[in-house]
């Protein structure tokens, strides 16, 4: 039976965590420094470090699992939140419309973020591994950098092109994917020192 570190069981539960909370924060759109962003583009850039230090410590199959796995639980999440919005509010509690209208999740967000998650992960997993298994071993920051540097651009265009094309003028989506790329590139150069804490088995 394959035993994993506690480290490698907590950077699971850390990426699961961050793509769900940053499911839910993507809701609204928020202006940050004059520019449309969701704000769910806080949280969700580091999922892709944590996802190569999973895919260091317990290889590439279990990383292209715990994406599939994270997609899944976030299309219950939206699920079971809607179905949690429908239900009639106890009159003493109240509340009600206002959980509809802030949990209550707008469905063609959802499948745009979970498209964009799974789509870009994949890749980035693949990148990874290619870097790893044919251009070197050494300079880990480097195929941390080189991956996210692939995945994060699709990721922007899945989700900003299928959640707000056409509903939003093309500006503002342009703003959301610009400030999406600025976020997720800043929060990649800071996590990059992560990919040397963790031990794996292909160095």
């Amino acid at each position: 039976m394959t035993k994993f570190s506690a480290s490698a069981i907590v950077l699971t539960a850390a990426y699961v965590a961050a793509q769900t909370l940053s499911d839910i924060a993507s809701l609204k759109i928020g202006v940050v420094a004059g520019l449309a962003v969701d704000m769910g583009t806080f949280i969700y850039p580091i999922t892709f470090t944590l996802r190569d230090l999973v895919h260091k410590a317990t290889g590439k199959r279990n990383a292209q699992v715990l994406i599939l796995t994270a997609g899944g639980i976030n299309l219950f999440m939206a699920g079971y939140l809607t179905v949690t919005a429908l239900v009639p509010g106890d009159p003493d509690w109240g509340l009600q419309s206002e959980f509809a209208a802030v949990l209550a999740p707008v469905w063609r967000i959802v499948i745009a973020s979970i498209l964009a998650e799974v789509i870009s992960e994949l890749i980035d997993t693949e990148i990874y591994e290619w870097f790893v298994t044919r251009i070197t071993r050494r300079f880990q920051w480097v195929r941390v950098l080189f991956s996210n540097s692939v995945s994060i651009p699709v990721d922007n265009a899945v989700f900003a092109v299928g959640a707000f094309a056409f509903s939003l003028p093309w500006h503002v989506v342009g703003q959301i994917f610009v400030m999406n790329l600025i976020v997720k590139y800043l929060i990649t150069l800071v996590s990059l020192p992560m990919i040397y804490i963790v031990p794996g088995s292909e160095g």
